[in-house]
């Protein structure tokens, strides 16, 4: 009993800190996007420097991870969830990666100041990030309804991202020039869209956890 209950708090512990991670993604997308928009380079060097804390974390929370399999020997739904937190640090790592890209487009933007005002792209964030909000919310209470439900806001994502995309080919059209900022902007766009999918495949390795059972839910 007291093995069960030391595993249990160190699970708890482990998520605990999955949370946290994210969180640092989600502050590094979202600032990233905000610099994008207010020109702000600095920001946007502090943005990559930062990328390594993630990185640093996301190797932690994996050594933690297999260090509660080695120990513990767990197995069945136990061994599902300790799967999962290596899986879905793996994600949130991917999605750093993406502010990382926004920023280091941010830097080859340059002085030059934007074709228009940023509506789109910080809108992808923000429902990028509210998904990964919930998918962790859900990921953590190993609630499946709303792991099943998240998904189905992707489409959101996806119409913002071929707004932008129609808009920029619109600049493009009416003067070659912008060619290369807007191509920029439109990478920026894109990585917002691959967020919001990896918030999906942590949605999917969510049911994986609870019910042993793969789905895809886009």
């Amino acid at each position: 009993m007291q093995i069960r209950t030391t595993f249990d708090r160190e699970l708890d512990e482990l998520l605990d800190q999955v949370l946290t991670l994210g969180s640092m993604v989600e502050d590094a997308i979202m600032a990233s996007v905000n610099y994008l928009k207010k020109r702000d380079l600095s920001g946007s060097r502090r943005i990559i420097e930062h990328d390594q804390e993630i990185n640093t974390r996301r190797f932690e929370l994996e050594a933690l991870a297999l260090g509660l399999i080695a120990l513990h020997q767990p197995v069945a739904g136990d061994l599902r969830v300790l799967g999962a937190v290596l899986e879905v640090v793996t994600e949130l790592e991917r999605i750093g990666d993406y502010a990382k890209g926004i920023a280091r487009i941010n830097l080859s933007i340059g002085d030059q100041p934007l074709l228009k005002p940023l509506i789109d792209i910080p809108l992808m964030a923000e429902t990028a990030m509210d998904m990964l909000r919930q998918g962790l919310d859900a990921f953590v209470s190993r609630d499946i309804a709303a792991a099943h439900a998240i998904p189905d806001r992707d489409h959101e994502v996806d119409d913002l991202y071929n707004q932008v995309n129609r808009e920029l080919l619109t600049y493009i059209l009416s003067d070659p020039a912008c060619f290369q900022q807007a191509n920029y902007l439109l990478w920026a766009a894109h990585n917002l869209e691959r967020a919001a999918d990896r918030v999906t495949n942590i949605c999917e390795r969510t049911v994986f956890m609870v019910t042993g059972t793969m789905e895809e839910l886009a």
